[in-house]
């Protein structure tokens, strides 16, 4: 290591330990693949325990994708098609209900719904599932739509994303997940999703949220065709709508990196990328995100061994059972289908954290011993 890059390190260390915030130009620094991994990771690890002790949370929750039929076409995606491809399927109302009910049944508190953007579906359909659902099992905690379909509503129905967000809300929708977000830079959306909301529309989306009282989650998808500074400016956006959330009601509650896996999809070409490059991204995104209190190893996108070991590089929360997974899996993830509560329990111990229960407002539910 050179003499300069050497001066470098020790200023961030001592930033980090005086709980103070890093530069861009210092997490670009941290992301080149020379930088010592290991002491980047203990630096993560260090700000994690001070945020968020040696809890790691879980959740008992499902998935339910509706439709995988989506106008968007986007060259990363391998879970959705035209609505004309054999491929293509939408669930019916009663399916719809009996996933919520097998959810419920087996213990859930959360049921996650995303899926496609149908090119036929009013917004009215997608409301109505949430309604219905919330009407059937009024214990689950509904987790819905990105902000990506959140705008499209909008869109449709020529409303703000507020007016959409509070209709959403009568309905029964509890809190938003980060999909949708990918890179926010221009140049990397318009190679991997061209038709998508753009960045600002992402945030605006969650700003709106965040005003109503209605926490949401926040994510990046890494590993495909964006460079380190695009990885950077993402994180910086997402820094500074949490900076700005502070006065709202809610705010972004986790973040959750998510590994690109490029089978199945228009990217296929693309190399996987590697587990250092993963566990630096999660640590670098625990410094950089200093105003989150949780990020996520999410095991059906790093995988199990890696999602172990990220909770010692600034993670503190496995996400959940996951039932009914399709969008990861659909792109060549090789995680398992589902964990047990045993299951999770068992991997965070055998780190040496201590296993909680959460609910999907990070309340505890059962705290492990």
């Amino acid at each position: 290591m050179s003499e300069l890059a050497a001066t470098t390190l020790q200023k961030i260390e001592k930033k980090v330990a005086a709980a103070e915030r890093l530069t861009p130009d210092e997490g670009l620094f941290l992301l080149q693949p020379d930088v010592d991994l290991h002491l980047v990771g203990q630096l993560a690890d260090r700000v994690r325990q001070r945020v968020a002790g040696d809890r790691v949370f879980y959740n008992i929750n499902a998935h339910l994708n509706p439709t995988n039929a989506c106008i968007f076409g986007c060259p990363l995606c391998a879970y959705s098609c035209e609505a004309s491809d054999p491929r293509a399927f939408t669930l019916g109302e009663e399916q719809m209900l009996q996933a919520a009910r097998d959810a419920a049944e087996a213990g859930c508190t959360e049921l996650h719904i995303v899926g496609g953007v149908h090119p036929e579906w009013p917004f009215e359909r997608y409301h109505e599932i949430i309604a219905r659902v919330h009407r059937s099992q009024p214990q689950l905690h509904l987790k819905g739509w990105t902000a990506v379909e959140i705008a499209w509503f909008a869109e449709q129905t020529h409303q703000p994303p507020a007016d959409v967000l509070r209709a959403l809300m009568d309905a029964g929708l509890g809190s938003l997940p980060g999909g949708g977000a990918e890179i926010f830079a221009a140049e990397v959306r318009k190679r991997i999703c061209p038709r998508k909301a753009e960045a600002e529309v992402w945030l605006d989306v969650h700003r709106a949220a965040h005003a109503l009282g209605l926490p949401s989650n926040a994510t990046m998808l890494f590993g495909h065709v964006e460079s380190a500074t695009h990885r950077i400016d993402h994180l910086l956006r997402l820094r500074e709508l949490q900076d700005e959330s502070a006065d709202a009601p809610a705010g972004f509650q986790a973040f959750v990196p998510l590994v690109f896996h490029p089978e199945n999809t228009a990217l296929a070409s693309l190399p996987k990328t590697s587990a250092d490059d993963v566990l630096r991204t999660v640590a670098v995104s625990r410094l950089m995100l200093d105003n989150f209190t949780h990020v996520k190893a999410y095991w059906v996108s790093l995988g199990i061994g890696l999602a172990q070991t990220a909770l010692s590089y600034g993670a503190n929360d496995l996400d959940g059972t996951v039932r009914q997974e399709r969008i990861h899996h659909a792109a060549g993830a090789d995680s398992p289908e589902v964990l047990s509560v045993g299951q999770l329990r068992h991997l965070i111990e055998e780190t040496g954290r201590r296993p909680v229960e959460r609910d999907s407002l990070y309340q505890e539910v059962r705290c492990g011993g």
